[in-house]
């Protein structure tokens, strides 16, 4: 899998040991930065990781900033994105098994390593489920669509 990664300037030492972990997992990883801790603005970074995601450049995304809301909020503002904030197994697993989530937003002050490694791993590892869940998506890409945020039949969970 295909997975950009970027985080704001708190995520910055989580955002390593994520590329570190998902490249141990065989994974194609693409660092959209920053490379060092000094301040910056995260709508710039989720933005990047968003807009890859959007246009299919990679297959999921992950950001990193101190609570990941600020992360997911931008992101979500691209269409076809799907940004969840994870804190647990069950949203990580849920976000992809139901939601179908390709852009995962974290918490770099809120979470410790080896709870970060199990959500990562998790959501990664996750299936969609499709069947209903498919229904509820295809409502989400019509709203996109009447908002102007999805291309023209274009389909944001396909």
């Amino acid at each position: 899998m295909r997975i950009a990664v970027a985080s704001d300037h708190r995520g910055v030492r989580v955002k390593g040991l994520i590329l570190d972990q998902l490249r141990s997992l065989d994974h194609e990883v693409i660092d959209m930065g920053p490379e060092e801790s000094s301040p910056v603005d995260y709508p710039i970074y989720a933005s990047k990781v968003a807009e890859a995601v959007s246009n299919g450049t990679v297959d999921r995304g992950i950001l990193i900033c101190g609570t990941g809301m600020g992360m997911c909020i931008t992101a979500n503002k691209f269409r076809g994105v799907r940004a969840v904030t994870c804190h647990d197994d069950v949203t990580a697993e849920t976000s992809r098994r139901h939601n179908n989530a390709n852009v995962m937003c974290l918490s770099a002050d809120m979470l410790g390593e080896r709870l970060l490694n199990r959500i990562v791993e998790i959501w990664i590892k996750t299936d969609f489920e499709g069947g209903r869940h498919q229904r509820r998506l295809d409502q989400i890409s019509e709203i996109e669509k009447e908002q102007g945020t999805s291309p023209e039949g274009g389909s944001c969970c396909g």
